[in-house]
């Protein structure tokens, strides 16, 4: 009686770009050894790995064509276009399943690197836990196209950014100017929109186009002289790192008149909770500082130069922000929310202490605070008097915080609290909260807003004496009710602008 035989194994081997001599030993001897041979193909055309390929795949091998249903984005498929791919995917892999379970060695060739903006990465999900697989690199296009434009891409420290041209145009300029070197794949169509956002970066020149890196058709010129109506799908944009920009060298001992600095609050987090007055005023300076995450809210532009840092060096940031200033740049500093409240003004201010920067002007403009977003999405809760509180120890000491948690609760003030826990600080809130109970009730009712104003915002409404500490971190800011604050019928939350005795009181 004869078993049931045991399971196949499944290849993923890169081919390298094109040219069939940029295969490696160990995928030739793979694909000459194979079972099964599998391959994508495009709507209405050839598998261009099979060509790659084509003098290596043995005559009893059993061919499998995976052709995709659709390639440009149009379907009548029910769930549309990825609704179709997922089901083509599906399909592809029961028929690779079918082989490997009959104890065929399967090999699906993949044009460049397997793991590399690959389709055989969408059959490795689907059958690497169930079958013995292994992955052969291979050449990749870029690396290919690197090559064939003779020109080094990135050098010692220097960052190197793998980019979709299907990013959207504004995130794409973001990213190239924050960059040194940068490769862009996924041209075809959306050339022109890659184009715009190569010149906005300050990229464009020295910007390279390849076309069918190591094929025999192998071309390649500068970006700005390549007609967009002839841009292929087999081609990429190198940008090497010795192109960007050199950083503007401030010098205090110019002679130019200081220009203003200008300190900005972008809002809590969407774009539109950006005021007229600070979309007008990005769009006049030349240089943004900030910290990183605030700085990549900025859309990058012509002419623009991003001076991105961490998130513990506000003086010196703010001083790189007074030098450009001196030597006459428009400049720029962000904050999130209003920079006025625990943001980059007061550091500013702090830094321009020295004399050095007598002349230089400073100018302020607001931005919608993460309280008031906090305050709007439950209600009204800080609709009468209230009191703003950091619970970060970082620029002044823990008794000094305590003691004024006390004051506010004696106060029966509403307490808006910022920074209130960190992976550094993880016992503060429990310790505000004891502080609190001793002088409001445990039903004071408790606001939690978390990442307000973005696709993952929460709200939750508890009480003081329900607050889980273990649940509030850096990205939530806690309002904690006055013995006046109530709940409506709805489950929202006020303040009354009238004063009430406590409850404490009566």
């Amino acid at each position: 009686m004869t078993g049931k035989p045991s399971p196949g194994r499944l290849w993923g081997v890169g081919l390298g770009p094109g040219d069939p001599e940029l295969i490696t030993l160990k995928a030739a001897r793979l694909i000459a050894s194979a079972d099964v041979i599998a391959f994508h193909a495009g709507v209405g055309k050839q598998s261009n790995a099979r060509r790659i390929a084509d003098s290596l795949i043995p005559a009893g091998a059993i061919e499998e064509e995976l052709r995709y249903p659709v390639t440009t984005g149009e379907t009548a498929h029910p769930g549309g276009y990825a609704g179709a791919m997922a089901e083509f995917y599906e399909e592809s892999a029961a028929r690779l399943a079918a082989h490997l379970e009959a104890g065929r060695t399967v090999v699906v060739l993949a044009e460049g690197d397997p793991l590399f903006y690959g389709s055989y990465m969408y059959m490795h999900d689907r059958l690497s836990d169930r079958f013995e697989t292994e992955v052969v690199p291979g050449v990749t296009s870029f690396a290919a196209a690197t090559a064939a434009v003779a020109s080094p891409l990135v050098r010692q420290t220097d960052v190197l950014t793998i980019l979709p041209g299907t990013l959207p145009e504004a995130e794409l300029a973001r990213r190239l100017a924050d960059t040194d070197g940068a490769i862009i794949m996924k041209l075809g169509r959306t050339f022109p929109t890659v184009v715009s956002a190569l010149r906005q970066a300050g990229r464009l020149e020295g910007a390279l186009y390849v076309e069918r890196a190591s094929m025999a058709e192998e071309r390649w010129l500068p970006v700005a002289d390549v007609d967009p109506a002839s841009v292929p799908y087999f081609s990429l944009i190198v940008v090497p790192g010795d192109t960007k920009p050199a950083a503007v060298e401030v010098s205090t001992s110019s002679t130019s008149e200081a220009a203003e600095v200008l300190i900005i609050g972008l809002g809590p987090g969407p774009d539109r909770w950006i005021t007229p007055e600070v979309s007008a005023a990005l769009d006049g300076v030349q240089h943004v500082v900030g910290y990183a995450p605030y700085v990549n809210r900025v859309p990058q532009r012509e002419g623009l130069t991003r001076h991105a840092s961490g998130n513990t060096v506000e003086v010196d940031r703010a001083r790189v922000a007074l030098d450009l200033a001196l030597a006459g740049e428009r400049v720029a500093v962000v904050s999130g929310g209003d920079a006025g409240i625990f943001g980059m003004a007061a550091a500013v201010f702090e830094a321009a202490e020295d004399e050095v920067y007598a002349e230089v002007p400073i100018r302020v403009l607001p931005g919608v605070s993460a309280v008031q977003a906090v305050a709007a999405r439950a209600g009204a809760p800080i609709g009468g008097d209230f009191a703003v509180m950091s619970l970060s120890d970082r620029l002044k000491p823990w008794s000094l915080i305590e003691q004024r948690l006390r004051a506010v609760a004696e106060a029966d003030l509403v307490l808006a609290i910022y920074n209130p826990a960190s992976r550094s600080r993880t016992t503060q809130v429990a310790e505000a909260q004891a502080i609190l109970l001793e002088h409001r009730q445990p039903d004071t009712v408790v606001v939690i807003g978390r990442d307000i104003g973005r696709d993952e915002e929460s709200l939750t409404v508890t009480t003081l004496g329900e607050l889980d500490p273990a649940t509030i971190d850096m990205k939530c800011l806690l309002l904690i009710g006055a013995s006046s604050t109530r709940t409506t019928a709805s489950g929202q939350v006020w303040t009354p602008r009238f004063a009430e005795r406590s409850r404490a009181e009566s």
